[in-house]
């Protein structure tokens, strides 16, 4: 809290207060004072000023809120007859009242009236008067109140009445020019100035209205020779004045070439006059301040290559050349600021500690060997290799994986600043490479941006959402990544708006993505890394080394108020969350945290109870309900008995593998063959297919061509409204149809994938790993494969594949040896009837 207030433009209460009337009174005033509780004249309380000098004859409003300057003027109200000494700080910055920061002049001033500040209960307002000169010999602290001794110390004046008349006239006339032309209250100000007839209480009249320094100011009571005062103020003023002058003569000229109403032209003119104005005073050189010579000296302490220093300093001459105000001035300015702003030559340091590495990327994530395998690989070869380009890879996963946090794990490994790329919905290529420098608000591509932001040219950059960008009338944006993601390209990256080579080579891209719908040529140019999901047992250890801990601090739980046991957490995965990440698991322990912080806020308050006073909350998989409600899934989608035309399909979708219900019935009809559940044309002709490989088989699997003639057969997929749609679901429809036709019920805990062909052979899948995982978490115990997906089984988690009995199929006999319960058995050769109008139409 400073000690005081003060408006150097505006007259306070009183403060011209210095008539012969006024001063009889304050004499009257002094008089009536009590004379049994008189102080000693030269001991009194010391109220140290910041910023501000007392004089005497002159009165003056401060806020004083610091305590020891409250006391001071307390004691001086109740002890000392309203007399206080006010002395200047020599450091207005210090807060704290030190003996030695204080001048040794002050002035002893009469406390004219104090009141309360408006808003700040320990500041008050005080009006103070300043009686006499004094001259301080020793202070002295009690109480946290300073005391000093001192001795008045009048100035002796020593010139006759004429010259003292002839100074004061002086002082005046230049007191008034300065007030017309700095004060707002100049007539006033000069009207009290002129009833002055004391030249030293005109001095001090002056040196209070002025905008002088400090010390200047203090001078004029350290120094007792007065002639020395009024050179200073009469030189202070006359500069004033031939500052006002010039400012005049600027103003006179640009209006001479002024027109009328041009009042923007006015503006730049006026400031071109003031430039060249300062420009003769300093010898051509303009302020250190302006912005202009700023860039020039910014210039000269970048580190530029040579073609873009040249660059640099062509602009630079054509914006010294421009009027300030011009909006190409502008155009100019900032293309300088972004060549100094973007790191061309600075790198920050990358680690190649492999046992670090390894240490941040598991502490910060569970899993994902692969992917740790990856980095790791790179860190090993850029030990040995000195320049390596950059990696360009692409984590491909569902949401919740991990697939962002994991791009900030990898550069606290490898030491790299991070920085992030929101590409979803971008559908304008500027957004890449810029715009091109033709208009006002133009703008360097979110590449240039994000690594002006982080100030080296080699951090890691996550493109986040690869797969969700667009394209329209503005562009195409996956193209202009081309250049951006393709090593031997990437070193001389041109930006439209720099319009110069950008070396993107040292940057490590990582790109996520949640399905593999990403340009073919944009995906050539990228290491696909796939992360598929995490199983049952991942997800648990997942949630008790991150997301539990995590959530207990997010919500302003202490240790020893709750525990989720592991039990419960496999509830909650099984029963209350499907997903391949971690995210809905994430929601629903944030849940059972949320409802135990209300109970205890209930309970105890706001604050969090003390430790001996914490209740633990045991949450298991027996009271889970009462955080989080009824379950919204049943573990396991299998069914237990055998049924008749209902399979299980394994399908593989963007945010991961999910279990496909396909199901078929046989009614009396004409032979046709209905679909519904929301197919796609791909689901549509595999069912066509599935169809003729059922009708082809008739023979082999007892079906009668009477049967398919006088049958109609429903094909149908639950959850109608969900689109569905995929090349892998021919050998499930196939084991539906011939279910459905025949009558035998399919295994129950048997799921299978794979596309057919017409010759009943099962053709090879992708997304083995993603369907695996489905079927793990939905309760399936046997997973039929096609037999050449047999070699990916070794990427398969070994948790994952001991639930699982896998079995390879190579043709649709192998899926129904499998699948159901019993095999049909074949019709015996009979001998074929041939519709006789047919046979003649043939003929014909």
């Amino acid at each position: 809290m400073t000690d005081y207030t003060i408006d150097k433009d505006n007259i306070d209460i009183d403060v011209s207060t210095t008539v012969e009337d006024d001063k009889q009174e304050a004499v009257q005033e002094d008089q009536l004072d009590d004379p049994t509780t008189a102080p000693v004249e030269n001991y009194l309380p010391l109220l140290a000023l910041r910023d501000v000098v007392v004089y005497p004859h002159m009165q003056i409003a401060l806020f004083v809120g610091r305590a020891p300057s409250v006391k001071a003027v307390e004691l001086a109200q109740a002890e000392y007859g309203n007399k206080v000494l006010v002395v200047a700080q020599k450091d207005s910055l210090t807060e704290d009242i030190d003996q030695d920061n204080l001048y040794q002049y002050g002035t002893v001033c009469r406390i004219v009236s104090t009141m309360p500040h408006d808003s700040d209960e320990d500041c008050i307002k005080v009006l103070i008067e300043g009686q006499y000169r004094a001259r301080v010999d020793s202070i002295e602290e009690h109480d946290n109140i300073l005391m000093a001794t001192f001795e008045q110390a009048d100035v002796d004046i020593e010139m006759d009445d004429s010259q003292q008349k002839n100074t004061i006239k002086a002082l005046t006339s230049l007191f008034e020019s300065y007030a017309d032309a700095r004060l707002r209250n100049a007539r006033e100000l000069t009207r009290v100035a002129k009833r002055i007839d004391d030249l030293l209480e005109l001095v001090y009249f002056i040196s209070t209205r002025v905008s002088m320094d400090l010390d200047v100011k203090q001078s004029f009571l350290e120094n007792n020779d007065i002639k020395t005062h009024i050179n200073t103020l009469t030189e202070y003023l006359v500069k004033q004045s031939a500052e006002q002058n010039i400012e005049q003569d600027i103003q006179d000229a640009v209006r001479q070439q002024m027109e009328d109403n041009q009042r923007e032209y006015f503006l730049n003119e006026k400031m071109k006059a003031i430039k060249n104005e300062l420009s003769d005073m300093n010898d051509g050189a303009f302020d250190s301040e302006d912005d202009v010579s700023d860039l020039e000296k910014r210039l000269e302490d970048a580190d530029l290559p040579e073609d873009v220093r040249k660059k640099a300093d062509q602009e630079l001459k054509k914006l010294k050349m421009m009027p300030p105000a011009s909006s190409e001035s502008s155009v100019v300015r900032n293309y300088i600021e972004w060549i100094l702003d973007t790191p061309w030559n600075a790198t920050s340091k990358v680690s190649i500690n492999l046992e670090k590495a390894k240490t941040v990327l598991d502490e910060d994530h569970y899993g994902l060997k692969d992917v740790k395998d990856r980095i790791l690989e790179y860190l090993a070869v850029q030990s040995r290799v000195k320049k390596l380009r950059g990696p360009i890879l692409c984590l491909v996963g569902p949401p919740g994986v991990g697939k962002t946090s994991l791009g900030e794990s990898i550069a606290r490994a490898t030491g790299r600043k991070f920085v992030r790329m929101a590409l979803g919905g971008v559908r304008d290529e500027a957004e890449i490479r810029g715009h091109r420098r033709t208009y006002i608000g133009a703008m360097p591509g979110k590449i240039v941006q994000s690594l002006a932001k982080v100030e080296v040219k080699n951090p890691l950059f996550l493109l986040d959402e690869v797969d969700k960008m667009a394209q329209d009338f503005r562009g195409d944006p996956a193209s202009a990544l081309l250049e951006v993601l393709d090593p031997s390209q990437n070193d001389k990256f041109n930006d439209h708006y720099l319009d110069m080579d950008l070396d993107l080579s040292q940057v490590m891209f990582i790109c996520t993505a949640n399905s593999m719908d990403i340009p073919a040529a944009l995906l050539d140019r990228m290491e696909v890394i796939r992360l598929p999901g995490y199983t049952e047992e991942e997800k648990v250890n997942i949630a008790q080394k991150y997301l539990v801990p995590k959530a207990i601090k997010q919500n302003g739980l202490k240790e020893g108020e709750i525990e989720i046991v592991e039990a419960a957490l496999h509830s909650i995965v099984q029963r209350y969350t499907r997903e391949a990440g971690v995210r809905n698991l994430e929601r629903e322990v944030n849940k059972i945290c949320r409802k135990v912080v209300r109970s205890s806020v209930e309970s105890h308050g706001a604050r969090a109870p003390k430790k001996d006073e914490r209740k633990l909350i045991v949450v298991d998989d027996n009271n889970i309900d009462d955080y989080l409600g009824v379950h919204q899934y049943d573990f396991g989608l299998a069914e237990e008995e055998p049924e008749v035309g209902r399979v299980t399909g394994l399908a593989w979708t963007s945010v991961g593998g999910e279990l496909l219900t396909i199901e078929a019935a046989a009614m009396k009809g004409k032979g046709e063959l209905i679909f519904t559940g929301s197919l796609g044309d791909v689901m549509k002709e595999s069912i066509r297919a599935a169809m003729s490989v059922v009708r082809a088989r008739g023979d082999s699997l007892g079906i009668d061509y009477e049967t398919f003639k006088t049958t109609d057969i429903h094909v149908h997929m639950p959850e109608g409204a969900t689109p569905k749609d995929g090349p892998s679901a021919g050998g499930a429809l196939t084991t539906a149809l011939v279910s459905a036709i025949t009558g035998i019920p399919i295994r129950p805990h048997i799921a299978m994938t794979g596309e057919i062909t017409l010759r009943g052979k099962i053709l090879r899948i992708g997304g083995l790993k993603e369907k695996l995982l489905a079927a793990h978490r939905g309760g399936i115990k046997h997973v039929l494969i096609p037999a050449t997906n047999e070699r990916d089984l070794e990427d398969i988690p070994d948790n994952v594949k001991a639930g699982l009995t896998i079995q390879p199929v190579a043709t649709i006999d192998e899926v129904l040896k499998a699948a159901l319960v019993s095999m049909p058995k074949p019709l015996k050769p009979a001998k074929v009837t041939v519709d006789k109008a047919t046979s003649k139409a043939l003929h014909s």
